[in-house]
């Protein structure tokens, strides 16, 4: 029999496949690399970007600052003035308050009614007077009930007075609370209504 010696052809072939081997690894790595260094350098111009990005947001604030300041100064300025409005437009109540609510109590007070004391005292109208029967005081009550210059409308007390004439006289006490109606909620009122 003949032997043939395959020993050197199995080193060759060994040989051969490490040298396989160790070119892919070194294929593989090079990829690897390429890989890592394209992405360090997509991340580095991509922090580039985020950096001037940065910056020019910086500026732009440093630029806009001023307009920023004189903004809100204008707003402090509408507020401090939209207060001294309130506060105009409530003297303007409370200076036209007392002449609409005698007009309002004049109008408001029916006939065979009339009334004997009148007074105010911290918001509180309290209202004395004489009428012909109870019927008529029920009347003025819904009347005030209906106004919007009074509020918590009560009957106090009601009883009989003198007889004048052989007439008995009802004698009664009413307590109101007084209220100054906005004229801007009227008014808005008013045009709501005509929309309609």
């Amino acid at each position: 029999m003949i032997e043939v010696n395959l020993l050197p052809h199995r080193e060759a072939r060994r040989a051969a496949d490490l040298r396989e081997s160790i070119a892919l690894l070194v294929l593989g790595l090079l990829v690897i690399a390429g890989s890592v260094i394209f992405m360090n350098g997509k991340v580095n111009d991509q922090l580039v970007s985020a950096r001037a990005q940065v910056q020019q947001l910086e500026s732009d604030i440093a630029r806009y600052k001023p307009q920023e300041e004189q903004v809100a100064k204008f707003r402090k300025k509408k507020t401090d003035l939209e207060d001294k409005l309130e506060v105009i437009r409530g003297l303007d109540r409370a200076r036209t308050g007392p002449v609409r609510m005698f007009d309002e109590l004049a109008e408001k007070t029916p006939e065979r009614l009339w009334l004997t004391k009148l007074s105010t005292q911290g918001g509180k109208l309290k209202i004395m007077g004489n009428s012909l029967d109870n019927g008529v005081v029920a009347d003025f009550l819904k009347a005030m009930n209906s106004s919007e210059y009074f509020a918590n409308v009560d009957l106090l007390k009601t009883g009989g007075g003198s007889q004048i004439q052989g007439v008995r006289i009802v004698k009664f006490e009413i307590s109101a609370d007084l209220v100054t109606p906005d004229p801007d909620d009227k008014k808005l009122a008013e045009s709501t209504g005509a929309e309609a």
